[in-house]
């Protein structure tokens, strides 16, 4: 089924479907099934006054100040994002079909298409992201897509709506901006990034999958990878989290709230209600184009959307607590 409205830009990292586009789409399948609540590839996040956002915001539009406290509570959480192996395995057990699924098409970046890829729709204001048909996540860029699902790369192309479905059934929930925050720092306090305030360069320092390079015309791979790397790659965090910085934005479960007074923040947002909170960045990040992904970075995407770089992990309840 194709959506008649075209995606709408909303921030510089991906543009959005229009809020609500698969809404009416009813999903009964996954009704009364529960997955797989295996805990042995989760870690323990202790609880603490968790530090959320920073004093020394970069992108100060998108709400990452002022730096704040919360008492958060103990929870487990999935050392990397869910992968291809893990989603095929909810939907094989549920029939679960994804938004992008339902409606026929979904977001692509232009670099991850093939060569003799057919012509396709460009996104206005941000022409690099395609609307292709047939991109969903057995196949991230379309039809045109070429060689195995990789099982062990994040699954992308899944909207807040197919995240909360499946961390329902793992038995889990979509993280807190606080607790996803202070599951990245892990235990280093107010720092930028997972592994302290060392910013990745594009030759000598790369510490996660991100662009290198002039974007959108040309990444170097420098990392490793031109697109996405598998979910456990890099070195982990001090928790053993992997990848809590680049490779595929994460889903929260929060709303995309900025609390701000100012007329031209308020009109920067216009049009998000709805939206859900994702962080992390991806590996099209840049410090020169889309420099968000530290840790206080956030963006906001509306809940039906899927793209080639937006994933997600799941949290549960603290494994000490049972």
């Amino acid at each position: 089924m194709q959506t008649d409205n075209p995606p709408q830009v909303k921030g510089c990292c991906a543009p959005s479907r229009p809020v609500g586009t698969a809404s009416q789409l009813k999903n009964a399948s996954q009704a009364g099934i529960s997955g797989n609540t295996d805990s042995s590839d989760r870690v323990e996040i202790p609880g603490a006054i968790a530090l959320i956002g920073t004093d020394t915001p970069v992108i100060a539009v998108d709400g990452e100040g002022p730096l704040r406290h919360k008492r958060i509570a103990s929870f487990s959480m999935d050392t990397a994002t869910v992968t291809n192996r893990r989603f095929a395995s909810f939907v094989e057990a549920t029939g679960y079909l994804t938004d992008a699924e339902r409606l026929g098409n979904s977001l692509v970046f232009e670099g991850l298409l093939p060569s003799d890829a057919p012509p396709s729709r460009a996104v206005a204001a941000v022409p690099w992201w395609r609307l292709i048909d047939g991109a969903c996540w057995r196949n991230p860029v379309g039809q045109t897509g070429t060689g195995p699902m990789r099982l062990d790369d994040p699954v992308t192309q899944v909207s807040w709506n197919d995240a909360t479905a499946f961390s329902e059934w793992a038995g889990g929930r979509l993280p807190s901006e606080a607790e996803w925050e202070h599951a990245a720092r892990g235990g280093l306090g107010d720092v930028r990034f997972p592994w302290g305030d060392r910013n990745p360069d594009d030759i000598t320092f790369l510490p996660c999958n991100i662009w290198q390079g002039k974007f959108p015309q040309h990444n170097t791979g420098a990392d490793g990878f031109l697109g996405l790397s598998p979910a456990k790659s890099f070195a982990p965090n001090d928790y053993g989290l992997f990848n809590m910085a680049g490779n595929v934005w994460e889903w929260t479960c929060d709303p995309f709230k900025v609390r701000s007074l100012k007329k031209d923040v308020i009109a920067h947002h216009k049009g998000k209600n709805g939206y859900k909170l994702s962080k992390g960045g991806s590996f099209l990040c840049h410090a020169s184009y889309c420099f968000r992904y530290r840790i206080a970075a956030r963006t906001g995407t509306s809940p039906d959307t899927g793209t080639s770089h937006q994933g997600f992990r799941v949290v549960y309840q603290s494994q000490k607590s049972r």
